[in-house]
């Protein structure tokens, strides 16, 4: 969702009850589960032969990662993934239940869930459809005969969830968080990143081939011979071109008032006449918007531009393999085996598609996720949970505003509206207060593909029908079983779902020092993204307004750009190196939360601190609990594209960039001033 910032690895993983944190261990005694597991650790990961001081990701994670090679299936593997198959196996099971009950309450979430999920199964059918699910949209595209023609096409498939040309969605307005605007931005780009069209090494270069490659095979599934699918694999692939070139890198698009553009809507016609905006709005269903926010009006006058200059043949070659894209994973199995060739193998380095059962369950999560989630959180998350996690925030809010109080670069009027604001948080925990309302979504047996088109059509007009309307406060934009958390600033709020409430972030059998290490970690994540480089530019209310004194920012940026410097230094894949400036956020985010949570974590071993486990004092215990968050093996093709597309560092930077700025893990492992994990005084980081 738009500007709400988040954990990396996004998955659904079983949301097993939080429980409180037991503490009962003696100094120096073994605290083991009936598995032979220390209870939230287990020391079977460490790799001893390195120093935690000298390498204290792989000090901490070395073992595992030598025993748990990447599956076939996956472009990465690592402790979000082990909980995603616990997951899988509680939601397989609810959906399977549903699936076989055909007399359940139409409109009812087992119903909706049930025929998602059977129909999505149903193998047989999809490839006795073949194309004929968007059969009809093909030929409709193919009978344009105008570009007033296209533009009512285009706006029909946006409204079913058809990617291309560019985005327009309902949000929040930056500026006055009470109100929804109409959004528009760039996209169109069947490649992940601008990048990929443009860099010259080669890595991009082959991309680019083995991308024209798969835009030729796709379109030959869709009825065309050799040659002219090759042709219309060379047009398409010279309209993207030309939108990238056109579209913003990545960094610039973390300016929130850069990308803050308003205007009418006759403005924004007068600018972009090709576009036919009036025509695009009334298909769409936005004719009650008055304004719109352009993030990228350069963008649109090269849109505008080439829907004059393209002849309009190529513009429904275009639209066709978008409209192919899009559907591929929910048509038959050539389209599917073809889709995950590319996207999976090439892009991710993914060596065999994943079991149907998996991504039909992953579908009916986007698709479903409030409808799958009512019966996910009857079975897995109590009331108590609920309230055990929104405790633990409170505590960490508590040691938020003491870092604030304590801050020595800010001055006492800046630090009360940062008090303000970290007041002002409202927090979300496991689920929704209010459930959707699917009424008037129709899911059935018929079709897989035309299932997740109405769903999708559902969400849009869902999403456009908020103009003019009152902001809903309630609304959570992620499901119930997603293992993710995000700070969404236009709200000013941090939100948990359940699924995220279990092992290794809150284990119930696990000492505070694991939990805190963990989960409180990751709330101080949540909350400390409310004062990031970018969360920082929006006030208490969720507008995008400035609260602090010049010098307070003068200050802020100082600390942040060596936030950037130093993991601009670091490298994977030999000379590919992180940038800095764009997981900026998430590197301030982290290093945040891990100080709050071990002043929170400090202030719960005052009451009662359980000494040694397994030979290891709470300190180190805590740290080791945050760095086996991030474990992970990783394809070469996935760590080069989350280094090109993705805000957050890898995880070894995510475990090694925030303790290597903390004098209080040096003092937990023994390590001194000449050790490769500690930074001299002048380097050393610390914003909040």
């Amino acid at each position: 969702m738009k500007r709400t910032h988040l954990l990396p690895y996004s998955a659904l993983l079983a949301g097993l009850l939080l429980g409180g944190c037991s503490t009962s261990s003696q100094e120096g005694t073994a605290d083991t589960t009936e598995a032979g597991i220390s209870r939230g650790l287990d020391l079977a990961n460490l790799d001893t032969t390195v120093s935690a001081c000298q390498d204290f990701y792989q000090y901490a994670n070395g073992g595992w990662l030598k025993n748990n090679p990447i599956p076939a299936s996956e472009s990465r593997w690592g402790s979000f993934n082990e909980l995603a198959e616990k997951n899988n196996a509680v939601l397989r099971e609810l959906l399977t239940e549903a699936s076989s009950n055909t007399t359940a309450a139409k409109g009812s979430a087992s119903q909706l869930i049930g025929d998602f999920y059977a129909v999505g199964m149903d193998s047989v059918a999809a490839n006795q459809a073949g194309i004929n699910p968007i059969k009809p949209e093909l030929d409709r595209i193919g009978a344009v005969k105008s570009t007033d023609e296209l533009i009512k096409t285009v706006a029909d498939l946006k409204t079913m969830g058809v990617s291309g040309f560019f985005s327009m969605y309902v949000s929040q307005d930056d500026k006055i968080s009470t109100q929804y605007a109409l959004q528009a931005g760039q996209d169109g780009l069947g490649l992940p990143d601008r990048d990929y069209y443009l860099k010259d090494d080669e890595r991009s270069k082959t991309i680019r081939t083995e991308y024209v490659q798969h835009l030729q095979r796709m379109f030959q599934l869709l009825g065309d011979d050799a040659a002219t699918a090759q042709k219309k694999a060379q047009t398409v692939m010279s309209i993207e071109t030309k939108l990238a070139t056109a579209s913003k890198a990545r960094v610039d698009l973390r300016d929130p008032y850069a990308n803050y553009n308003k205007m009418t809507i006759q403005e924004f016609a007068n600018q972009n006449p090709n576009l036919k905006v009036s025509q695009l709005l009334t298909g769409m269903g936005a004719t009650a918007a008055k304004e719109i926010i352009v993030g990228q009006p350069a963008f649109f006058k090269e849109l505008n531009s080439m829907l004059k200059n393209v002849s309009l043949e190529d513009w429904k070659t275009y639209t066709k393999w978008h409209l192919a894209r899009t559907a591929a994973p929910y048509l038959s199995q050539d389209f599917v085996q073809e889709n995950f060739n590319f996207y999976g193998k090439v892009l991710s380095g993914a060596k065999e598609m994943q079991p149907r059962w998996k991504r039909v369950l992953r579908a009916t999560d986007s698709a479903l996720g409030e409808a799958l989630g009512q019966l996910y959180v009857q079975k897995t998350f109590s009331p108590e949970a609920k309230q055990k996690a929104i405790t633990m925030v409170q505590n960490l809010q508590e040691s938020f505003k003491e870092h604030v109080r304590d801050l020595d670069w800010m001055s006492e009027e800046t630090k009360q509206r940062a008090l303000q604001k970290l007041e002002a948080f409202a927090v979300k925990i496991g689920y929704p207060d209010k459930w959707e309302d699917y009424k008037g979504l129709d899911i059935s047996r018929d079709s897989y593909a035309a299932n997740v088109m109405r769903a999708s059509q559902f969400a849009f007009r869902d999403n456009i029908g908020k103009i003019g309307q009152p902001v809903d406060r309630e609304e959570w934009f992620m499901s119930p079983p997603t293992v993710n958390a995000y700070y969404n600033p236009t709200m000013n709020e941090i939100v948990f779902p359940a699924g995220i409430l279990q092992p290794p972030f809150f284990d119930p059998n696990a000492d505070d020092a694991v939990n805190y290490g963990g989960m409180g970690a990751v709330i101080g994540h949540e909350l400390t993204h409310g004062f990031d480089d970018q969360g920082a530019q929006y006030d208490y209310e969720g507008n995008l307004k400035n609260w602090w004194s010049d010098v307070d920012k003068e200050q802020f940026t100082s600390r942040a750009n060596a936030v950037a410097d130093q993991y601009d230094q670091y490298t994977v894949l030999d000379n590919l190196h992180v940038n800095g400036k764009l997981t900026l956020g998430e590197n301030i985010a982290d290093i945040g939360g891990l100080n709050i949570a071990y002043t929170a974590l400090q202030k719960a071993l005052a009451e009662k601190n359980p000494g040694k486990i397994d030979g290891l004092t709470p300190e180190q215990r805590f740290f080791l609990a945050w760095a086996q968050i991030w474990r992970v093996n990783m394809r070469d093709e996935a760590q080069n594209q989350q280094i090109l597309t993705d805000p957050h560092s890898p995880g070894r930077f995510r475990t090694n960039g925030p303790v290597a700025n903390m004098p209080q893990f040096y003092e937990a492992f023994g390590c001194d001033q000449n050790d490769p994990m500690v930074r001299s005084d002048e380097k050393r980081i610390k914003i909040w």
